[in-house]
């Protein structure tokens, strides 16, 4: 079975729907790109899914260590190139509970950046990944 399934809807727009959970996303090419910017681009949920991955990663050990990351959030700027057009350097800026001891914070900052998202990129797309606990 296919992870997911999309097709194009015109207008530089794609629908994608998530095999397993029928849940859909749309695409749409960014304003300085000839699109519209109603939606996420294809690079801004690569950006986005690098986050997520790391919180996701973070949370799973986070739980087999009986740490609650439940207020963690986090910010992704893209920075894009220019020739050829590509993701040049992604930003991740997580703000973490102040609770998280030295060892605990260290452990998550490791899974955080050795997560399958951040291992399958580019190396030559920089990942800038900053931790605050406040």
């Amino acid at each position: 079975m296919s992870t997911a399934t999309a097709r194009y809807t015109g207008q530089l727009r794609t629908e994608a729907t998530h095999s397993a959970s029928c849940n859909v996303i749309f695409t749409d090419a960014p304003l300085d790109n000839h699109g519209r910017g109603e939606g996420f681009s294809p690079t801004d949920l690569v950006s986005t899914a690098l986050g997520s991955c790391m919180m996701t990663i973070m949370g799973i050990v986070a739980d087999r260590s009986g740490l609650d990351l439940t207020s963690t959030t986090f910010s992704v700027t893209k920075h894009m190139a220019s020739d050829p057009r590509r993701i040049a350097q992604i930003d991740v800026s997580f703000q973490m509970p102040a609770m998280l001891s030295a060892k605990d914070r260290a452990v998550l900052e490791n899974a955080a950046r050795t997560c399958p998202v951040a291992l399958s990129l580019n190396p030559e797309i920089r990942q800038q990944v900053h931790f605050s606990y406040e």
